[in-house]
């Protein structure tokens, strides 16, 4: 059967708790594949809670749906403080991507006591503001960052991860509604070693299977690019 839309393949999921050093209960689930432990991990920060962004915006929900099981990835999904989606609602309110460090930094911990192997923070718009602004503080081998605004994460901030060694992977839509590759070149030009995907027909929402699969294969293309190409097709239960 064709892999598409919320199909589910097998994976070891669970509904899963974080809690911040601000006295938060954030709610998530972890996804790992099913027989096996996972070679990496992807920590997913979602779009925009204002602008109805939660763990279950279409990417993440799909990437945790399909990559423990296609290619050997752990997936971390979790509402941000004062996000809802049908997995519950966090506490705490959205502060903007300011206290939202601490949320970052919830998720981290969790990674670390589960021992969950090569950490990667992948964010989606809003998402990457926090893993430009946080990531560096934390065990990670690098951000993804999907459709990247670029509204929050200072010039600073963002020339920081110049001295950084760890990979930063961008992809950028041609026909974003916030930040396109023109000017994508040009924000990320102080990081020397980023390396910039302009992803041609891309939309910021990456509506549609084909804009699906096209980000789904460029994050495993950074993280595990061993189980590439992707499979398309899984077998009927």
């Amino acid at each position: 059967m064709e892999i598409r839309g919320p199909r589910l393949l097998p994976a070891r999921r669970e509904d899963i708790e974080l809690h911040t050093a601000d006295g938060l209960r954030l709610v998530g689930e972890l996804a790992q594949p099913e027989l096996s432990a996972p070679v990496a991990t992807l920590v997913a920060l979602h779009p925009l809670p204002t602008a109805g962004g939660s763990m279950d915006s279409h990417i993440l929900r799909k990437a945790a749906a399909r990559l423990p099981a296609l290619a050997d990835l752990a997936v971390l999904r979790f509402n941000t403080r004062g996000t809802a989606s049908p997995r519950g609602v966090s506490g705490g309110a959205f502060d903007g991507g300011a206290a939202e460090h601490h949320d970052v930094a919830a998720a981290m911990a969790f990674v670390r006591d589960r021992g969950l192997p090569r950490p990667w923070l992948v964010g989606w718009s809003f998402g990457t503001e926090l893993a430009l602004k946080y990531g560096r503080a934390h065990a990670i081998e690098g951000v993804i960052l999907l459709s990247p605004p670029l509204h929050r994460a200072t010039e600073a901030e963002i020339a920081a991860w110049a001295h950084d060694p760890r990979q930063v992977v961008a992809l950028v839509p041609e026909l974003d509604d916030y930040l396109r590759p023109a000017e994508a070149f040009a924000r990320f030009a102080p990081i020397p070693h980023a390396r910039l995907i302009a992803v041609d027909g891309g939309r910021h929402l990456w509506v549609g299977e084909s804009q699906t699969r096209r980000v789904l294969d460029d994050i495993v293309d950074a993280v595990n690019p061993d189980a590439l190409p992707l499979a398309r097709e899984w077998p009927a239960s």
